[in-house]
């Protein structure tokens, strides 16, 4: 993006409507999933009965509860080996990713970030259940396949450094 894309938007000039759409089209899926994520960490780390070993609502209890239906129980095993420590890193992984998405800084490997959240969540939390598609974290893997592709080539971090690169190259 350079400076002309957002300071002339003389009728004149302006792209058509359908190209302005199709340029713009991710930054609603961007703002979704960067919200959500922020969310869904910052509720995890504030939540003092989710970072606890076990009691309602502790990540141990969800671990252990979910452990025999998941796909790999392995995977649960490693994390109820210190539940407390591992709910703590998905909680800032979900804040970092979602704070990447949103400001659009290094957005490929955050939204790659999401996109092993979701996976390890599909995984795990949401494997048994059934029709598949009430499981949100299959949706969330998808909807992250969008930003790990193409990035966010408009209102970013990532292009404001792009273009500045471009800038100091000529």
């Amino acid at each position: 993006m350079n400076r002309t894309d957002v300071l002339d938007v003389s009728p004149a000039t302006a792209p058509p409507l359908r190209e302005r759409a199709a340029r713009y089209a991710l930054l609603p899926l961007r703002i979704f999933l960067g919200v959500t994520f922020v969310y869904a960490g910052l509720d995890k780390l504030t939540d003092s009965a989710f970072l606890s070993a076990t009691g309602d609502g502790s990540i141990g209890d969800q671990m252990r509860g979910v452990r025999d239906a998941s796909a790999i129980p392995a995977m649960v095993d490693m994390a109820l080996k210190a539940p407390v420590a591992f709910g703590t890193v998905i909680a800032i992984g979900e804040l970092l990713v979602g704070l990447g998405v949103l400001a659009g800084l290094l957005t490929r490997l955050a939204a790659l970030g999401g996109a092993l959240i979701s996976l390890s969540l599909w995984l795990t939390v949401s494997w048994a259940v059934t029709p598949y598609y009430y499981g949100n974290d299959l949706v969330y893997l998808m909807a992250w396949s969008p930003l790990v592709l193409a990035g966010a080539p408009y209102l970013s971090l990532d292009s404001l450094i792009r273009s500045r690169r471009s800038r100091l190259r000529a």
